[in-house]
């Protein structure tokens, strides 16, 4: 009889278990697939689960599991499904929790033994039993979920149990089988079954690397050295950064959708038509507007544009079937900006004519026509630079080539067109002035050398010419390949269902994109591809490699570029998205580049957040395990001493890396301490929250959206390979060691017990070193230096007698629970939130002369960024109030039995005080306990009062001065000042001289939008901003084992924030920005390098 495993939606491919001498009920489930499967396969016996009845199955319901049996008659059903909802239930249940200690967990409800009318137990007591008051609220709500899950169930569709072995889940490796097994397929409710043959084609899809998402449809691309370009549906020019994918400037640079963007061979010009008579000329770099161009005829849209080096001549294809020409340097050309021959100013034929009354209709004006700029140059096309109806349809698509036939010089350049009728046309280019020459079959400045086709209206939308061979991508999914030489069609290639709008050839492949949102790749004619050095068979020739559904949408546009290295193929689709594709080859056997080690820092971050490592629900113990095990072999990996270090309980593993500088003799080498968590909180699927799978990492204009992306995942990431750029470069002298938890996000259990374990496999520590935090708002770059600590406290009130009916049993004559924990608690806070307790602020460190100019500083460089936030003194001492000054906090009561007229026999109430530098956890704990003792006893209550101590930890300050935070300083300082990011103006930040001295609530309290920019950034040539230091912050929340280490290893602690205050973390749609994932690599390369 096989056991449960708690596998979530979404089992990750390795958690597949060898056979062994006992089984394990499977649930893999995928969201995108339509059946999941219960699979029995084998594994030892987990001692904490429960055995369930073999007729147990499990549903799937919108994301969450519901249980339910099929044809039981055995007694014990009911009683196996309690238990399993007791493990569910073992841990935090309300969904996504940014406390650590869970009141319904129920290891923590315990009370001191001998009874009394007062007890008060810590966690660490010896003695302690359960606390029945708890424990009855615990089981009411589990047996009002398990009521919930079975009427939920029941609305199920019924399981159905096939005899077939389960489906290989490898389709794009069939070699890779999994065991056979018998199998429960379980139907999703409102979904369709995908065959893998749908789309016709292979299965190996690239890598998304980013999807970048405006407002319009995206219907031509250009690729730069620096700058994707993308025009839209809206009249924009999009600019997206290559190197961050974020958005970097927006430009109006038509009135109507922007058909074609053509980039210059040598990058200089960047070329841009629309659905209007008007060609703009840009520069690539400063985004300014060069040249306006227009041509004296009613053209209408203007569907393609090239450009001749040779000829500084723009050729331009036109709706009204024309091919138009003008010379960028030709003087005689230049118009002034107000010519009455402008299209916005001359009249047209049709739509400025007048009606029947010597009426007209007065041109259409909206306000974003202001936005356009005004060219430097206006051009107007010489009337006779025009070739009439050069084809019998719209001009789609233009190339200039160089040599293409035998018919021309190798150096000589030939335009290439083709038209809705279905031709492709060669055109010898001349230097010689418009107007007819003497022979007539030759006129204006390009000649016609070659037909090929039928004028068959198969549209030509897009070409591509290598070489003598010319690619045309067609309707219906077809490309044809013609020799231009023999001007014969060699082969047509159904490539597509839908519409070819972009076909080239690059990397040795041929890539199409289509209509039908499918985009594909080929293999070429090439003997030998000079991209991945392999050579292809004749009969391989034109085979589909990949094809893969890029867009639910319609795909307008591609383009392939290559960057540091990447290979990548860009969609643009009437979706508004642009997405980025990885598509390198196999790499070949040379020395790795940064280019390539920051795309394994990225996969690596990918396999990471895949993992499902959630350390406060027991039904993920196997991912966080699993977690551990990959993070140890990266390190492992890349080069480091690995450990997997635990403590006597039953804990997730803490992963020790070491690795060793290259200064001998070992001794002089100072040692860093790297601390971070690998586990995360939970990501509940229900609903629409989450705009992405959260454990699958997904890029989106420059963000990388998937849960613990920022908290803490992305920042061990870069850690790691920080410290891996410093080996390969042979520039590490200091030791690092890694300590990465977890169970951080369950208030860092074991984590003490740990390392006094295994403090001499640690050794000696020079620094403490963590990123666990983010900035205050999404632009300064800052550094923590301060962390109140915490106090979680459950206060319990039980009754002698069971619960009873107000209205039978209600009297003057019985001490109510709830009443008395109403009025207990309301003596702790007086008026202005004071806390109650005696002796409580003693011990408070003053503010120093010092710590108020930071605050000053701070305040006002947020007053600058948002206006809104405030007069400046009400912003400071806010700021002062969450990060310097003690807070006591009632979150939520709780009572025994049903809803209704009832008297409850328990009642409890939870208790959080943060703390602040000066104050010690010990004499808080005992000085709560003693006022709530007193305050108790003056009742007079027959009813028990119980103060448990469910987590806390120590208040944090370190030494803004010292050795390492000045280290962290200049690197960041180094790393952002070069950012195009804007920064405030210069400020001091001064040393605090307070002594150094964490709950996973990691909330700053002030959060602030970015600048009101339109998202626009300053552009690669602009001034660089002043570069400034970083803000030196403190924070509300805790970390708890911050301080732990600093004390216990005697070694200063610095914390650098990596992420932003939008990050999300511990919400839904966490992220994290690619920009600040690359700089703090940069920031840890310099330190690790330096300390």
């Amino acid at each position: 009889m096989p056991d449960i495993c708690y596998c979530d939606m979404g089992e990750h491919p390795e958690a597949k278990q060898p056979n062994g001498s006992s089984g394990i009920l499977h649930i893999p489930c995928s969201p995108n697939s339509s059946t999941s499967s219960l699979t029995a396969t084998t594994q030892e016996e987990p001692s904490r689960i429960p055995i369930i009845p073999r007729n147990f199955v499990w549903r799937l319901q919108g994301g969450r599991r519901a249980s339910t049996s099929t044809n039981s008659t055995e007694p014990d059903q009911e009683d196996a499904m309690a238990a399993v909802d007791v493990v569910a239930m073992d841990g935090p249940i309300n969904g996504v929790l940014r406390d650590s200690f869970d009141p319904w967990n129920r290891h923590n409800h315990r009370r001191q033994k001998g009874g009394g009318k007062w007890s008060a137990t810590g966690q660490d007591a010896d003695d302690d039993e359960v606390c029945k008051g708890c424990i009855k609220i615990s089981r009411a709500r589990a047996s009002t979920a398990l009521r919930d899950r079975k009427r939920a169930g029941s609305q199920e569709s019924s399981s159905t149990l096939p005899t077939a072995a389960r489906p290989n889940p490898n389709p794009a490796n069939p070699t890779k089988q999994t065991p056979t097994t018998v199998t429960v397929t379980v139907t999703m409710p409102g979904t369709l079954q995908h065959s893998d043959l749908d789309d016709g084609g292979p299965k190996a899809v690239p890598d998304q690397l980013q999807e970048l998402k405006h407002d319009g449809s995206v219907l031509s691309i250009a690729v730069s050295g620096d700058y994707i370009f993308t025009g839209t549906s809206k009249g924009q020019i999009v600019v997206w950064s290559l190197s961050t994918y974020q958005l970097v400037q927006t430009i109006q640079a038509h009135k109507r959708s922007v058909l074609c963007l053509f980039l210059s061979q040598d990058g200089k010009y960047l070329f841009s038509t629309a659905c209007e008579p008007i060609i703009n000329v840009w520069c690539p770099k400063t985004f300014t507007r060069l040249y306006e161009i227009y041509s004296t005829y009613d053209v209408g849209d203007v569907f393609s544009v090239v450009y001749s080096p040779q000829h500084e001549t723009v050729y331009f294809g036109t709706q009204t079937q024309y091919i138009q020409w003008v010379g960028l340097k030709d003087e005689d050309r230049k118009v002034s900006h107000d010519s009455a021959n402008h299209p916005d100013r001359r009249q047209h034929k049709f739509f400025d004519s007048r009606a029947v009354g010597g009426t007209s209709t007065p041109r259409r004006t909206e306000d974003y026509y202001s936005l356009i700029p005004r060219a430097e140059t206006v051009l107007e096309v010489d009337p006779y630079a025009i070739e009439k109806y050069a084809h019998y349809g719209w001009v789609f698509c233009m190339q200039i080539a160089k040599g293409p036939t035998v018919l021309v010089d190798d150096d000589e350049e030939v335009l290439v067109s083709g038209g809705g009728d279905g031709t492709i046309k060669l055109w010898r280019l001349s230097d010689k002035g418009p107007g007819y020459h003497e022979d007539e079959d030759t006129k204006g400045s390009i000649q016609e050398l070659m037909v090929l086709g039928e004028d068959d209206a198969e549209s030509v939308m897009s070409l591509f010419v290598d070489g003598s061979f010319l690619y045309a991508g067609k309707l219906r999914g077809i490309i044809e390949l013609w020799d231009l030489d023999t001007k014969q069609r060699l082969r047509v290639i159904h490539a597509h269902t839908g519409n070819i709008n972009a076909v080239g050839l690059r990397f040795g492949l041929l890539w199409s994109a289509s209509t039908d949102g499918f985009a594909a790749k080929h293999s070429a004619a090439h003997t030998a591809d000079e991209s991945n050095g392999t050579s292809q068979d004749v009969s391989q020739r034109y085979q589909c490699l990949s094809r893969w559904k890029a867009h639910d949408a319609k795909i307008l546009s591609a383009a392939a570029a290559t960057y540091q290295n990447h290979q990548l193929f860009i969609t643009g689709a009437n979706d508004n998205t642009v997405r980025i594709w990885h598509v390198n080859s196999a790499p070949a056997e040379t020395e790795e580049t940064e280019g390539e080690h920051e795309d394994m820092m990225i996969r690596s971050l990918r396999q990471f957040v895949s993992y499902k490592t959630v350390s406060s629900r027991p039904e993920f113990t196997e991912d966080c395990r699993k977690g551990a095990t990959f993070l140890g072999s990266l390190f492992k990996r890349l080069g480091a001493q690995v450990e997997m270090l635990s403590s006597d309980g039953p804990h997730n593993p803490v992963v020790f890396a070491k690795f060793s500088g290259k200064l001998e003799p070992a001794e002089k080498r100072k040692r860093v301490l790297f601390y971070g968590h690998y586990d995360v909180v939970p990501a509940d699927m229900a609903g629409e929250n989450w705009k992405t799978d959260p454990f699958k990492l997904v890029g989106q204009n420059g963000y990388l959206y998937g849960r613990g992306v920022s908290d803490n995942k992305g920042p061990i990431i870069a850690a790691l390979y920080a410290v891996s750029d410093l080996l390969q470069a042979k520039a590490l002298d200091s030791d690092i060691i890694f300590l990465i938890e977890g169970e951080e996000e369950s208030g860092s259990r074991g984590f003490e017990e740990t390392i006094h374990k295994h403090k001499d496999l640690i050794g000696h520590i020079d620094y403490v070193l963590l990123a666990n935090s983010y900035w205050l708002d999404d632009e300064v770059p800052c550094l923590t230096y301060g962390l109140r600590g915490v106090l979680h406290a459950t206060v319990c009130v039980d009754s002698k007698h069971p619960d009873l009916h107000s209205g039978v049993d209600g009297s003057n004559m019985i001490s109510e629970p709830l009443t008395d924990l109403t009025l207990l608690l309301g003596k702790l806070k007086g008026p202005k939130n004071k806390v109650n307790i005696p002796g409580f602020y003693d011990g408070i460190l003053p503010i120093t002369e010092e710590e108020e100019l930071r605050y000053d500083d701070i305040a006002s460089i947020l007053i600058k960024r948002n206006a809104t936030a405030g007069p400046v003194d009400a912003l400071k001492r806010s700021l002062m109030a969450r990060w310097r000054e003690p807070n006591l906090t009632i979150h939520r009561y709780n009572v025994s039995g049903p809803d209704g007229s009832l008297i409850s026999s328990h009642a409890t109430a939870n208790v959080s005080i943060r703390l602040v530098p000066g104050q010690e956890v010990e004499e808080v704990i005992s000085k709560l306990k003693s006022f709530l003792k007193a305050e108790y006893e003056q009742f007079d209550s027959e009813n028990t009062l119980t103060v448990r101590i469910d987590n806390k930890a120590e208040p944090w300050l370190g030494v803004p001065g010292n050795y390492i935070f000045r280290t962290l300083e200049e690197a960041v300082m180094r790393a952002w000042g070069s950012s195009s990011t804007s920064t405030p103006p210069s400020s001091s930040s001064p040393s605090d001289t307070e002594s150094s001295s964490s709950d996973n609530e990691k909330a700053n309290g002030v959060t602030l939008p970015p600048n009101a920019t339109n998202g626009e950034t300053t552009p690669t040539g602009a001034a660089a901003p002043k570069t400034r230091k970083p803000l030196y912050i403190r924070e509300g929340g805790s970390i708890p084992p911050i301080r732990f280490l600093e004390k216990e290893f005697n070694a200063p602690a610095a914390h650098l924030p990596c992420g932003q205050a939008s990050d999300s973390a511990h919400l839904h749609n966490e992220r994290l920005r690619l920009v600040n994932l690359q700089k703090s690599r940069e920031i840890f390369t310099t330190v690790f390098r330096k300390l």
